[in-house]
């Protein structure tokens, strides 16, 4: 992993590990991939000004969310099926947060059980894709509490399915279809059907849908997979409100991008909010999570505002908080090294972006990220006419 120099670099050697349906998955966006692109395009708008002779020596990145100092101003973000990717990935990922002094968030959509990944991060947060339903809703955090998580995040932007030709396209599906076509993706891959798949089966047995609700999920690859979602396109506000009365953690809402739903989140009192266009995975040409900083930033009032989509630079982190993020996730990179080098691979990934964050804000002038503001963006020119 010597010559693995920004997070970037994690992707092509993940693309040659994985077969092609899986990494088709991991990477793809929905449709003309419009949305994932904004991801990265509105980065390259912003222009940072750096002051100088500032003395920056003992600077640290030290970073407050939800009353505690974490290691720095990221975390790794909620990823589904990450088990199917790399060997014990949830695991690898958990554990490498723990250690690095990130936060963690495990999806609900994951196939390794909640309980156990707890066991290796005990810090660790829980997202949930939870159905509009009551009984459903009731369990699923009922096991999420007696579990000892004390973060509940709720993803809000997959009330239907979304139209990924790309997995189409790759031959993925769900449930994973076995075909000659699948077979013959595998076959190709032989390290990652000796060292991951079949090791996998080996000591954890068919992966499973653990997470999606209170009891075990379907099978991968049964017909089950496919319905075993619930009335998803059933979820609504009032439903929010049920989430937090029963919930006395701390509840976080992730997937908004309108400030009318930043606003309604706080009103029913919510602890925190991640900005998400889903990584470009559901709407077409939904704006980035980014670009909704600054106009979510007064209706979040003293809720955390975050956010998530196309962080891969230190430079990125330090522009989402200057547009007035106070914390910022990362997901695509943080897989890929975990598919590359297990725990090792996302240590070396969190590392990275950690050495790039402290190079970053002393060459700003800064001694902590909590210093970031606006000043240190370029005001854009107005506009002409």
């Amino acid at each position: 992993m010597t010559k693995l120099l920004s997070l970037n670099d994690f992707e092509t050697p993940a693309r040659r590990r994985l077969p092609r349906p899986l990494f088709g998955y991991i990477s793809g966006g929905t449709e003309t991939t419009a949305a994932r692109a904004d991801n990265r395009a509105v980065f390259s708008e912003h222009r940072l000004v750096p002051r100088v002779l500032r003395g920056v020596e003992g600077r640290s990145l030290t970073h407050p969310l939800f009353g505690r100092d974490w290691q720095a101003p990221f975390g790794i973000a909620p990823m589904g099926i990450v088990a199917l990717m790399a060997r014990d990935g949830d695991v690898a990922m958990a554990r490498a947060a723990q250690a690095e002094g990130i936060p963690y968030c495990l999806s609900g959509s994951s196939l390794t059980p909640l309980e156990r990944v707890r066991e290796a991060n005990p810090d660790g947060w829980f997202q949930a894709y939870l159905p509009g339903e009551d009984d459903r809703i009731r369990a699923l955090i009922e096991r999420v509490r007696k579990a000892g998580h004390e973060t509940l995040v709720l993803t809000a932007d997959t009330a239907v399915l979304a139209n990924r030709e790309n997995n189409i396209r790759s031959g993925f599906s769900t449930p994973l279809r076995v075909s000659p076509r699948l077979l013959w993706d595998f076959g190709l891959r032989p390290r990652w059907v000796f060292g991951t798949f079949l090791r996998g089966l080996m000591t954890h047995g068919m992966p499973h849908f653990e997470n999606s609700f209170a009891e075990r999920g379907a099978p991968i690859v049964s017909q089950r997979a496919a319905r075993d979602h619930g009335r998803k396109d059933h979820l609504n506000w009032q439903h929010v409100a049920l989430i937090r009365d029963l919930w006395k953690g701390r509840l976080v809402i992730k997937g908004l991008l309108s400030p009318l739903d930043v606003a309604e989140a706080r009103k029913l009192g919510c602890d925190g909010v991640i900005l998400s266009n889903h990584g470009g995975r559901q709407l077409d040409y939904a704006i980035s999570g980014v670009r909704a900083l600054s106009v979510s930033r007064e209706e979040a009032g003293s809720m955390a505002l975050m956010v998530d989509g196309g962080i891969r630079r230190g430079t990125d982190v330090v522009k989402a908080l200057a547009l007035g993020a106070d914390f910022v996730w990362v997901g695509r990179p943080m897989l890929y090294a975990a598919v590359i080098g297990g725990e090792a691979g996302v240590t070396k990934a969190i590392g990275i972006l950690k050495h790039e964050l402290h190079r970053d804000i002393g060459l700003l002038g800064l001694m902590s990220p909590t210093e970031v503001s606006a000043a240190h963006l370029e005001t854009p020119p107005p506009p002409r006419g």
